[in-house]
């Protein structure tokens, strides 16, 4: 019975190849896209689940309060919050340490060689988290002070094999260390990758005075990283609760004395990838927003191409009416009727399967490079891939099936021989509103495009505040950082200035396109109330740091050699010297502040600028001179030059800098890296878009092509009557562009309370102009104009003698 329902199946799809090929097709399409889209959500959804302790891990993060306010948020906390909490607090079965410890020189024959992502790390490390040790002994591995553990690939680059336990490990020509263990290299669906992980032991020596006075008991001393396992039983929120009266003990006198508050709070280890976007996060983070949204747009493509099927399923059921009455007058059942149409789509579907997985083989790589994602073929070999797939194919048949099945099985033979049955007013309202949903969804997307370009091309084109442009940058040196450097990073400028291509030259600890990293409480005119103190970021900069950048003085002066008191001298920005409480720039210059137990003059206010991306509102800086500053070196150059000049920094750098690696980029390009993530989502977004439109066009198609057959005989009499192929044209365009108007009127206002809600994520926004909304609705008319003249024109301009000839 089964092989006759498919033998049937299949003579319909050969006997109506235009409408099974659109079928087909459009759900092909729909379900690549969604494939596509998932394997990108599965991915991003994925982060952290190789932790065996997943559920039970938390990281420790801080919220900052000033005056009542709160002021900034902190991926790290307090150094001394890991023992205090697991000293007082017992649903904590253990914690670890964590602290960044940046760029690190290794040394392979004579040559430097950079080594990214170094953190110290407690003994605890291994314990809680999940990177599998190759060699060492987890029990004892990270204990004592100078040891340190390498990832499996750093051991390989460093001394071309695993077996390096007990070896010495020299780092930036001035620490020695002996490796206690080798570990896998951390999977990309992680955050924490260390390269290099050194004893935390290590820094509690280096930072713990005569009187022991150390990072164990810092409470006002921020930048560590505090992960907790939690016991099994352990409730999260009350663990989180029991945090106050910690704090308060160790830290209430100070905070009081501030004005300020520090408040702990408890994140999830599988939250942090889409859900954390706090200051000194170790790695970049995804955007859950993001993620669920392009999760809603492969549902949109998908059920678009169903309702496609449903349309013409439905619309064609006037020619299958014969058909089911034969049928039913010679014995078939209701039940067998709806398996036959049941199995038509799933023979459809099956068809449009084996298309999608095509298409997702010839797409995986331009997806990769549109998304930034890491798919592979490999992902054929996933179970859930094909769990994916199938519950696709399933789903398909039924939704897209079952509703045709029930319509068509249900006629009554009598009518339909006597030739009474035909399209019902049920049935054509069922369709106008599934295309009214098709193109409201197109729109909807299409609206979300254009908001999401006009954003990210807004961002690039804005003004900075600062020249980036023709600057490169080469990071700061780390070994050899002794009483000499000040002459020789003196030497090194001088001698690059002598060169024709080179304009200026500036060292600083922050350049623009980054966060500033260092960040100073306390702060305070002379003479105020404590409770007056304020955190600020601070960029330590050399004499030529505003001239280089040429950033605009709006008060006072820049650095100067001519002034000896520049040493103790500060310029602000003009967001600066507000939250100190003044209204106009002038107000603040000559004014002194407390700078963490000195005294410094405010000799100047710069206008605000952007030191990192739109996305980012404007920060209170501190710019503050520090002659011998170890930072970036940024250098300006001249376009038709730069690579020549590259050629000389390198070898005056490795002139003055020896052990160093010399490594540069340019300043525009780095600063544009903050708008990758933005572009390809633009990119993503538009591609689906597109796909959404093309499906939906599909089916418009398809109704129109079926449409204008069912009046073939109307359109020979209008010729016949006098009717030009324009009037014709507009009779048949008129009832699908009512239904293009509805989609409008539905998608418009949920159009705009998406986009505004996502613009509230960037502090420098568009506004939204409703241009956004109705060039999106005349592009849907043209493109559907031109779907539906392309069947109607053929129609419109044949000889009517031949229409009146029909049936």
């Amino acid at each position: 019975m089964f092989k006759n329902y498919l033998k049937i199946a299949w003579r319909n799809t050969l006997r109506h190849k235009a409408y099974a090929a659109i079928n087909i097709f459009g759900l092909a399409i729909g379900i690549a896209a969604c494939l596509l889209i998932l394997q990108y959500v599965s991915f991003e959804l994925s982060f952290e689940d190789f932790q065996v302790n997943k559920d039970r891990i938390y990281r420790v993060q801080q919220d900052r309060y000033d005056n009542g306010k709160l002021s900034t948020q902190w991926a790290s906390g307090a150094y001394a919050v890991g023992n205090s909490f697991k000293d007082a607090i017992p649903e904590i079965e253990d914690y670890v340490k964590v602290v960044g410890n940046g760029r690190v020189t290794a040394e392979i024959d004579n040559q430097p060689v950079k080594i990214e992502k170094v953190y110290f790390a407690s003994s605890s490390f291994f314990n809680i988290f999940t990177y599998p040790l190759i060699s060492g002994n987890k029990g004892t591995v990270l204990k004592e002070p100078f040891t340190a553990a390498l990832s499996e690939t750093t051991a390989r680059k460093l001394f071309g094999t695993t077996n390096v336990v007990g070896r010495p490990l020299a780092l930036n020509r001035n620490s020695n260390y002996t490796i206690t263990a080798v570990y896998k290299d951390a999977p990309v669906n992680t955050q924490l990758k260390p390269d290099i992980l050194l004893s935390y032991a290590t820094f509690v020596k280096w930072n713990t005075d005569s009187s022991g006075n150390g990072p164990e008991t810092a409470w006002l001393w921020d930048g560590c990283l505090t992960y907790l396992l939690l016991r099994k039983d352990a409730n999260p929120a009350v663990v989180e609760k029991k945090f106050i009266p910690v704090v308060d003990r160790f830290t209430k006198e100070d905070m009081k004395k501030y004005n300020s508050a520090v408040i702990y709070h408890l994140q999830p280890l599988k939250d942090i990838h889409l859900y954390s976007h706090y200051m000194g996060e170790p790695g970049e983070n995804g955007d859950g927003k993001t993620v669920y949204l392009l999760l809603g747009i492969a549902l949109f493509i998908v059920v678009i191409a169903w309702v496609n099927y449903i349309n013409l399923a439905t619309a064609r059921a006037i020619t299958r009416a014969r058909e089911v009455g034969v049928r039913k007058a010679i014995g078939s059942k209701r039940k067998q009727l709806i398996i036959q149409f049941l199995s038509e789509s799933a023979l459809m579907n099956g068809f449009a399967l084996v298309l999608a997985i095509i298409i997702v083989l010839i797409a995986i790589p331009g997806f990769n490079a549109l998304s930034g994602q890491q798919l592979s073929f490999s992902l054929f070999g996933h179970a859930d891939f094909w769990l994916g797939l199938v519950a696709l194919f399933v789903i398909g048949v039924f939704f897209s099936g079952l509703y045709p099945a029930f319509v068509l099985s249900g006629f009554k033979p009598i009518d339909v021989l006597k030739g009474k049955a035909g399209s019902t007013k049920q049935s054509a309202i069922l369709r106008k509103s599934l295309v009214v949903f098709q193109f409201a969804a197109s729109l909807f997307l299409l609206m979300g495009t254009v908001t999401v370009y006009q954003q990210i091309q807004y961002m690039r084109k804005q003004s900075l505040g600062i020249n980036i442009d023709q600057t490169l940058v080469v990071p700061s040196p780390i070994v050899g950082i002794d009483s000499t450097f000040l002459q020789k990073i003196t030497a090194f400028k001088q001698e690059l200035q002598q060169q024709s291509a080179i304009k200026n030259i500036t060292v600083s600890t922050s350049v623009p396109g980054e966060p500033v990293g260092w960040n100073a409480g306390g702060i305070k005119l002379v003479g105020a109330d404590e409770s007056a103190q304020k955190q600020y970021r601070v960029i330590g900069v050399d004499y030529d740091y505003i001239p280089t950048f040429g950033l605009k003085m709006v008060a006072g002066r820049a650095f100067s050699k001519d002034f000896g008191s520049d040493a103790h001298s500060v310029i602000f920005n003009r967001k600066g010297i507000e939250q100190l409480g003044f209204n106009k720039p002038e107000e603040a210059l000559g004014k002194k502040i407390d700078f963490w137990g000195e005294q410094y003059t405010i000799e100047g206010v710069t206008e605000n600028f952007h030191q990192q991306s739109l996305r980012e509102a404007y920060e209170p800086l501190i710019l503050r001179l520090i002659p011998d500053v170890n930072g970036s070196v940024s250098i300006k150059t001249s376009a038709a030059q730069a690579a020549q000049t590259v050629q000389v920094v390198k070898a005056k750098w490795n002139k003055f800098f020896p052990g160093n690696t010399f490594e540069y980029y340019f300043l525009d390009d780095h600063f544009n890296e903050q708008y990758k993530a933005d572009q390809r989502f633009g990119q993503v977004f538009s591609l689906f878009t597109s796909l959404a439109i093309l499906v939906a066009c599909l089916g418009l198609f398809g109704l129109a092509s079926f449409t204008t057959l069912q009046r073939t005989k109307e359109i020979g009499i209008r010729k016949v009557l006098g009717a030009s192929v324009a009037s014709i044209l507009k009779l048949l365009f008129r009832e699908f562009a009512v239904l293009l108007i509805v989609a409008f009127l539905i998608a418009t206002p949920v159009a705009w309370l998406t986009t505004s809600n996502w613009l509230q994520g960037y502090a420098f926004r568009i506004s939204l102009h409703w241009t956004y909304f109705v060039l999106p609705f005349v592009l849907i008319i043209v493109i559907a104009l031109i779907t539906v003249s392309f069947q109607s024109v053929k129609a419109a301009i044949s000889n009517p003698v031949k229409s009146l000839r029909t049936e």
